[in-house]
């Protein structure tokens, strides 16, 4: 059991998910996706008056039931599995440099804690960071994980250019932007 409890070296994990897309495609004949969730919810209680929403929306119940899943086996996996995990001495090093405190939790509670979210800055980030994460995922029409997973293996040349996009704009804002924000 101590082999599921401990981080997987990335080449077991990652062609273990690598192979999941090709085997549902296979399957199911089905994409791998779960920003189309949001849509599905929205048809679900959305007006019958907006006509983007009026779809048959219960013909995609099984993407509803894999984000389910995804969400009760992180909860599962956090509760039951979780290593005692935390930062390498390199990585504490290189937060106090940048003027983050490490307080010997895998995350800095200044930045992650409830604590922080419930001040005007926190709410600020969350509306100002949930509106471009919709917006780029519509726009982008998926969200980084599906481009990068399933599109990249359908050899799509739009998940292509829109996985380059994902990383340009991650390395401007983690050089740029995020040294701003903290």
């Amino acid at each position: 059991m101590e082999w599921i409890t401990q981080p997987w070296p990335w080449y077991v994990s990652g062609p273990l998910l690598g192979l999941m897309v090709p085997l549902l495609l296979y399957v199911t004949n089905k994409p791998f996706g779960v920003s189309s969730n949001f849509r599905h919810v929205c048809a679900i209680f959305s007006p019958k008056s907006i006509s983007f929403f009026q779809y048959d929306w219960k013909k995609e119940i099984w993407n509803m039931v894999l984000l389910a899943g995804t969400i009760a086996g992180g909860c599962i996996a956090h509760l039951f599995l979780s290593p005692s995990l935390s930062l390498t001495l390199e990585a504490q090093q290189t937060l106090l440099a940048e003027g983050i405190p490490y307080e010997g939790d895998l995350f800095p509670t200044y930045l992650f804690s409830w604590e922080s979210l419930l001040t005007v800055r926190g709410w600020i980030m969350m509306v100002v960071g949930g509106f471009l994460v919709g917006f780029g995922t519509r726009y982008a029409n998926g969200c980084t994980s599906g481009h990068a997973i399933m599109g990249l293996s359908m050899l799509n040349v739009n998940s292509l250019i829109a996985v380059i996009g994902f990383f340009i704009g991650g390395l401007l804002m983690t050089y740029l932007g995020l040294p701003y924000i903290l």
